[in-house]
């Protein structure tokens, strides 16, 4: 049997959300960019060893190990059987994200 996972982004944090409207957390100088990705955002993975187009690199590494356990046949069926939520690692923007198995 084949497993693919649907990465959904649940929610979405600027600098604000985090450190409040007079953070000054800037980029090399620069105002700080957000996160690309949108709620509701949703990326099919159909192998295990290849980000999804569009994905965050970051997001994708802070990812990887929870999306490995799907793949070899783990599951944290948490909040129920074949789907968990896992946050990116991005302490200043985070993202947090639904995983779920999707059965062929």
């Amino acid at each position: 049997m084949r497993t693919n996972l649907k990465i959904t982004v649940v929610k979405t944090f600027t600098p604000e959300d985090v450190f409040g409207p007079n953070h000054g957390i800037t980029r090399n100088g620069q105002p700080f960019i957000p996160c690309d990705h949108k709620e509701g955002e949703e990326f099919i993975v159909n192998n295990q060893y290849e980000k999804p187009e569009g994905f965050c690199e970051r997001a994708w590494q802070d990812l990887y190990s929870t999306i490995m356990v799907y793949y070899h046949g783990g599951d944290y069926r948490f909040p129920s059987p074949g789907a968990t939520y896992q946050p990116c690692g991005d302490g200043v923007n985070p993202v947090v994200f639904k995983i779920e198995k999707l059965e062929d």
